[in-house]
Parts: structure tokens; C-alpha cells; sequence
């Protein structure tokens, strides 16, 4: 190859190595308006690539519903009429053959009975206020005066038992079997034969007072007091 030819050469490459640097030097350089790194960053997207299975958002539970306060049941409605109001101011035990009977300013209202075995003592009382109060008779360990609540069935001033042909005055019945309230004699060493028997004046008094369906409550050593309730 001729001189002029390998110069030619030469300088045609040495253009082109000049050419490659001034190309490199223009990318090198940085760009006049450079982006903002916010409009470059990644953008997310909850899009499920494809042939994945996403599953919906969780939503927020809902607040558990307050339970209902509990309501209070009413109270029942209390029966003045059937409170005691008034105790007799009787001292020590009643013996037997004594009554005692007191109705002053006492109130109308319904009448009860109460029957201590225990205690052998009769007690009526007319809208909460005991009004009277007796020693008794009552039955033996063979007949035994029974307890319970007994309402009043038959009430008859002359009457003579048909089982044992003995008086029984003022008698008023309990039970279809014959226990009863009457008049007797009261004292130490007797009894009846289940009957509740009491001083003839006061079985004529508590006679008096009472009707067909008045309640008598014949219990064993019931304490009760004022304020209580005789039902």
C-alpha cells in the first residue's frame, strides 16, 4: 500500500476515535431539565399480577352490638291491710283461762286468725291490728291439731259435736273431718280432740267478728312481729 494511502488511513481512524470520546463526553453529561425523582418513583398498584389470586380488602369488623340492661322485676304489691300495725301490750305468758280483747280506734279491714301451737295461743287481728289474744286448748299426740292456713266454712252459736255428743258453742268449722274453733273450758290438764278451744266470752268475741272465708293460720313456733306480714 502506498504512503499516502496508510495516512489516509490513519486519519480517517484517528476521526473516528475522536467522534466515539465526543459522543461519550454528550451522555456523560446531565440532562438540562432533569425530572423530579417523585415523577420517576415506582407507581403500586393492587392489581394482582397476572395468574395470581388476591383476596378482597379486610373490612373492619363492626362494633359488637351493647347488650340490653337488665330491667328489674316490679316488686309485688304489698297489702297494708295484712301488715301487723299493732302487737297487744300483753305482759309475760298468757295463762290458761286468760283472754284479752281490745278494739279501740281500731280500723275496719279484714280478719285473720293466727294459732300458735307452741306457744298455745289464739290471736285475731282486724286490718293488721291484733284486737284480742287467748291461752287454748289444742289436741293430743293421738289427735292432733293440724297446721295450715283453714278458711272458715260453717259457723254455727249452738252446736253439738255428732261425733262425740259434747257442746261445742260458737263453733266455727276448718275442716270437713271436724277441727274446729269453739267455746270449752280452758285450763290445766285438758285438751281436745284436735279442736282449738277457747274461753267462752272470748270464742263469743272472735264469733262476732268473723265470716265465712275468713282465714285461720295454725302454725308451730312462728315468731312474728310488727311490720310483718300475717299471709
Amino acid at each position: 500500500m502506498s504512503s499516502i494511502t496508510k495516512g489516509q488511513i490513519l486519519l480517517g481512524g484517528a476521526l473516528i476515535g475522536l467522534a466515539g470520546i465526543a459522543a461519550a463526553m454528550l451522555m456523560a453529561q446531565p440532562p438540562a431539565n432533569p425530572q423530579p425523582a417523585q415523577n420517576l418513583a415506582m407507581t403500586v398498584t393492587n392489581e394482582p399480577a397476572p395468574g395470581e389470586t388476591s383476596l378482597p380488602p379486610a373490612k373492619k369488623a363492626a362494633p359488637a352490638a351493647a347488650a340490653p340492661a337488665a330491667t328489674a322485676a316490679p316488686a309485688a304489691p304489698v297489702d297494708e291491710t295484712f301488715i301487723i300495725k299493732r302487737i297487744l301490750p300483753i305482759e309475760g305468758p298468757i295463762k290458761y283461762g286468760e283472754w284479752h280483747w281490745n278494739e279501740d280506734n281500731v280500723p275496719a279491714g279484714p280478719i285473720v286468725i293466727t294459732v300458735d301451737l307452741d306457744a298455745r295461743v289464739l290471736s285475731i287481728f282486724r286490718n293488721g291490728y291484733e284486737i284480742g289474744a287467748a291461752a287454748v286448748l289444742l289436741g293430743t299426740q293421738e289427735k292432733p291439731t293440724p297446721t295450715g292456713v283453714f278458711p272458715i266454712t260453717q259457723k254455727k252459736r249452738h252446736h253439738v259435736s255428732n261425733i262425740y255428743g259434747a257442746p261445742m258453742p260458737y263453733m266455727q268449722r276448718l275442716t270437713n273431718d271436724g277441727i274446729s274453733l269453739h267455746a270449752s273450758e280452758v285450763e290445766w290438764g285438758y285438751a281436745s280432740h284436735g279442736c282449738i278451744a277457747m274461753p267462752e266470752p272470748f270464742a263469743a268475741k272472735v264469733f262476732s267478728s268473723t265470716k265465712l272465708g275468713d282465714r285461720v293460720f295454725i302454725t308451730r313456733g312462728k315468731f312474728t312481729k310488727i311490720g310483718d306480714s300475717l299471709l
